[in-house]
């Protein structure tokens, strides 16, 4: 669970690289491209990235998941040949891979202006997004952050909405192996945040289709753990309704 500076290098151009595949897909977004084509966009940035930041090393695995309106109700779907239309939720998710170590930029945006429980839903959940990444410091315990976030959740009557953790470990992963169980920010993980670590903060709700504001709702940030009690957001891709919703 405790990474090497070489580790965390590796993994900060990771988060740099996913940052630079959601710019490509931003500007890919449009009314009528299909989802498969907008997530095609994404991995072949993301690819050249990692090829010519790492020119001597196995380019592989490095994908996205792209998802729009009722697809975002789960984060991790596949891409499909829907056709974005306007007023569609999207769900943005880069999983960049360098030298075997993935990282992960996922982002909830809006193709048009979202409707007003549209935007109240996603307001909320970029309120617990914000409040987790204050919450991820050295000495805090796991479950701890899990059970304040879910107040938050509680306090709009949105619990039951939420999907899973709100966060992990990063590092080496492959078809068979990955994160580290003990690093999950869950109620039944008694971990305490240590340097070194590198975990995410991932918010999600999702709500039913056939209700007012219906998909999925996500952000995802990953923070190392360093020295001194600080602690380094290393995903510069802006979230929330300022920043993620695009216009025709």
């Amino acid at each position: 669970m405790i990474k090497s500076a070489e580790e965390i290098e590796v993994i900060k151009h990771g988060a740099r690289i996913g940052d630079l595949g959601g710019e490509a897909i931003r500007n890919a977004v449009r009314e009528g491209i299909s989802e498969y084509e907008v997530a095609l966009i994404g991995t072949e940035a993301m690819v050249h990235e990692i090829a010519r930041t790492f020119p001597d090393r196995e380019v592989r695995d490095t994908w996205v998941w792209f998802q729009s309106g009722i697809n975002t109700d789960g984060a991790h779907n596949w891409a499909t040949t829907r056709k974005l239309q306007q007023g569609d939720i999207l769900s943005l998710n880069c999983f960049p891979m360098t030298s075997g170590y993935y990282t992960a930029l996922e982002r909830t945006l809006f193709l048009g202006q979202p409707d007003e429980r549209s935007l109240e839903l996603w307001n909320i959940n970029v309120e617990v997004h914000r409040r987790g990444l204050e919450l991820i410091k050295p000495g805090a315990v796991c479950k701890d952050i899990a059970a304040e976030l879910n107040e938050i959740y509680i306090s709009h009557g949105l619990l039951a909405n939420r999907t899973f953790g709100y966060g992990h470990s990063f590092g080496v992963l492959s078809h068979y192996y990955g994160r580290e169980a003990g690093l999950e920010l869950r109620e039944d993980i008694d971990t305490v945040l240590e340097p070194g670590m590198v975990v995410s903060m991932e918010p999600m709700i999702t709500v039913a289709d056939g209700q007012p504001g219906a998909g999925g709702y996500r952000e995802h940030d990953i923070l190392v753990i360093g020295e001194d009690n600080t602690v380094e957001n290393i995903t510069k891709f802006p979230f929330g309704p300022e920043k993620n919703i695009i216009e025709a």
